[in-house]
């Protein structure tokens, strides 16, 4: 008999990355859950704003220079590490539809982005950040899905009651014999879940001023906790952009975590005020 608890006996198999065809059209789960997220995204963003009396329709202006910033940048971001994967086929390197995204590309596309946006239409910067962080987790727990369909970004091979079936062909070299590995998409989903929950919790008790909070700190939060888990889970992962014998997203997490500590430290420590590309006199909620 198998001693382990009856609900934690998962094997997770994917159906494939298309949901359907339609002649030479192929309808994507990648793409799919990507689209969802930027809606749910964008709606639960302007939601939030309407509550820190931000007009709505700025978020809306919003998600186009996020999505403009981030995707490509995601895509480019991940090409650079893997270029030895599309050296040889340049031609695939706009086809994102099947995956190959780096989910720190596009925050540093969307940071860059939102510090133009926040500076063209005069908002501060820490205003807007603090709104879109709670959206922005939980895209990434519903974009990490899109990593099951596509049977990629996995851990080791695991014989653990949860564990994720990989086809043959999409096999690491040298661990053809095995079939399950850990399922690392699944990891992150559900603790990108619990930063959302954490977030949302800090944002209405902000509102209520239990405690009062300073603008930045809801995304510092979400940086810090973020990359805290996305620090552990990446060393299960078997598919890690490298750098040498460093783990690119390793550092870059062990990076955000310093600075979500530094600038909650600098918030609330030593009672300052984070900088921002808008100066708070010029700066306007409208």
């Amino acid at each position: 008999m198998n001693p382990n608890p009856l609900f934690l006996a998962v094997q997770f198999t994917s159906p494939g990355p298309i949901i359907f065809e339609i002649g030479p059209l192929s309808i994507r789960w990648y793409g799919v859950l990507i689209a969802s997220a930027v809606l749910i995204g964008v709606s639960l963003s302007q939601y939030l704003a309407s509550r820190r009396q931000i007009d709505p329709e700025l978020i809306g202006d919003l998600a186009i220079w996020l999505v403009i910033g981030a995707i490509p940048c995601a895509r480019l971001y991940y090409v650079a590490f893997e270029w030895k994967s599309y050296v040889n086929d340049p031609g695939s390197i706009i086809a994102i539809w099947k995956g190959g995204i780096a989910i720190h590309g596009a925050i540093l596309g969307g940071l860059i982005a939102a510090l133009l946006f926040a500076k063209v239409k005069q908002i501060p910067f820490w205003l807007l950040a603090d709104v879109v962080a709670p959206s922005l987790i939980l895209g990434q727990a519903i974009g990490r899905w899109g990593n099951f369909f596509n049977s990629e970004a996995f851990g080791r091979p695991t014989d653990a009651p949860w564990k994720l079936y990989i086809p043959p062909e999409r096999r690491p070299f040298g661990y053809e014999s095995y079939d399950y590995f850990h399922p690392t998409f699944l990891y992150e989903s559900l603790w990108n879940l619990m930063v959302f929950i954490l977030l949302i919790t800090l944002f209405f008790r902000g509102l209520k001023g239990k405690p009062p909070l300073k603008p930045g700190t809801i995304f510092l939060v979400y940086l810090g906790a973020y990359s805290s888990g996305r620090i552990w889970i990446e060393g299960l992962r078997m598919d890690s952009l490298m750098l040498g014998p460093l783990r690119i997203a390793q550092l870059v997490s062990l990076s955000g975590i310093v600075l979500g500590l530094f600038g909650l430290i600098w918030l609330y420590g030593l009672k300052r005020t984070l900088p921002d590309v808008v100066p708070k006199s010029q700066a306007s909620n409208s």
